[in-house]
């Protein structure tokens, strides 16, 4: 029996305790065919290094013998990893996931769960939601520092096995004269976490080319709500962006402009005139100009100069001050507005943050916390647990480095809850 037992709730991540040999199973009680169970051993960029590092039942070890699939059934696969092995592997992570062979979507799939045990740990993530599409990603273990780590996705994508491989770059032939070194039975399964980048024959080219690069990422916000089977969402968009001490090396690096335009590019993808609301926030906040694509180049240098940075967190002033522009200023009751707002932690407020966003979940905002770092989080990490709204207005995850993240995968996961979260506010009357 592990002697530490950890349960991971989607969107956390934990450090994977020491030792040779990690075993993974992802498992599910019950489905309406068969689960093909694959693991895809990726680079930075969301990529086989080559079709070698594609591991299920027909392909069970790749080239280091670092990852293996040891037994497989219809609804159960169980990998082990070496991690001694692992260290040396050209792969930044390896991804694990499922996908349907026949009819039918997870939501129809009972008790799916990943397993893993190292050493005396043992770390359990259950999916708990309904996914309505044919394939998952469960879980991914990836490196951090001198070791590794793993993180619950719990993301569901549309598609087959084919995409979802492909997104992967996994090279997949399926034409009939020849045989196919995947399972040739599925049917339905995923597009990946990491969709390709659009091709030129794909985008066309911005007759602006200063605004080439939110175009583009703007492409990518579409690719995601496309793939989710979600329809074109209208919504003002606003990012508070946090300002203390511990930050600074972000800005000085130039992170947060970086982030900044992922966002800028949900708010021209999402917002009527394409105008992205800009907060800063340390001891006290900065309500910034708002801004538009076409000014997107070193916005944060030139709006929030590194030197005024600094002092400790304190969220509730900014946080009112975002409910005072939406619902006092300018009230909008046909539209919602999208609230991004990264921490490196320091949450401490818990009190008044729970009061601000129970008392705005009679309001047309979603709030969408991002945490920078492995830290101290406080009250954001039991969003979904708060009792008292009206309506679930919030949702948490954590990046350890969002530099790191690819754009599809960001978008991915910043889309997650913001789509139900419309629909429910409709049926609630919080939109007319």
């Amino acid at each position: 029996m592990a002697s530490e037992h950890i349960v991971l709730n989607q969107g956390q991540n934990t450090n994977l305790a020491q030792g040779h040999s990690l075993n993974v199973t992802i498992q599910c009680e019950s489905s309406p065919s068969p689960l093909d169970i694959s693991c895809f051993m990726v680079d930075e960029a969301g990529k086989v290094p080559s079709d070698d590092y594609f591991i299920f039942y027909n392909q069970n070890v790749d080239p280091h013998q670092s990852v293996q699939c040891t037994q497989s059934t219809e609804r159960s696969t169980q990998f082990t990893l070496d991690m001694d092995k692992l260290q040396s592997v050209p792969v930044a992570k390896c991804v694990f996931t499922a996908t349907l062979e026949g009819a039918g979507t997870f939501a129809e799939v009972q008790g799916c769960q990943a397993v893993l045990h190292i050493g005396e740990q043992e770390i359990t993530y259950t999916i708990t939601e309904a996914i309505a599409e044919t394939a998952l990603i469960f879980i991914e273990v990836y490196r951090y520092q001198q070791g590794f780590k793993v993180r619950a996705i719990g993301r569901g994508f549309f598609g087959g096995l084919k995409p979802l491989a492909e997104s992967f770059g996994v090279e997949i032939d399926d034409s009939p004269e020849e045989t196919v070194d995947v399972p040739t039975s599925s049917v339905e399964t995923t597009p990946a976490p990491v969709i390709s980048e659009p091709t030129p024959e794909s985008v066309t080219p911005p007759s602006n080319p200063s605004l080439g690069k939110i175009d583009l990422l703007k492409r990518k916000v579409t690719l995601s709500l496309e793939k989710k089977q979600i329809p074109p969402i209208q919504a003002r968009v606003a990012v508070v962006f946090d300002a203390s001490g511990s930050m600074y090396s972000l800005y000085k690096k130039g992170i947060v402009q970086e982030a900044f335009e992922r966002i800028l590019a949900i708010a021209t993808a999402f917002d009527d005139n394409g105008e992205l609301d800009v907060w800063f926030f340390a001891k006290e906040f900065l309500r910034a100009p708002s801004v538009r694509a076409e000014d997107y180049k070193d916005y944060v240098a030139r709006t929030y100069k590194l030197g005024s940075k600094g002092g400790t967190n304190n969220e509730p002033p900014v946080m009112e001050d975002v409910i005072r522009k939406y619902t006092v200023e300018e009230p909008n009751v046909r539209i919602p507005t999208y609230i991004i707002f990264f921490s490196d932690g320091g949450v401490s407020s818990k009190s008044k943050i729970t009061k601000l966003i129970t008392d705005s979940s009679h309001q047309n905002l979603f709030w969408q916390f991002v945490g920078l770092g492995n830290a101290n989080y406080g009250i954001l990490r039991q969003l979904d647990e708060l009792k008292g709204r009206f309506i679930d207005n919030a949702s948490f995850f954590e990046l350890d480095d969002i530099s790191k993240v690819s754009d599809e995968e960001l978008y991915d996961r910043l889309l997650s809850e913001f789509p139900s979260w419309i629909v429910e506010a409709r049926r609630k009357g919080i939109l007319a």
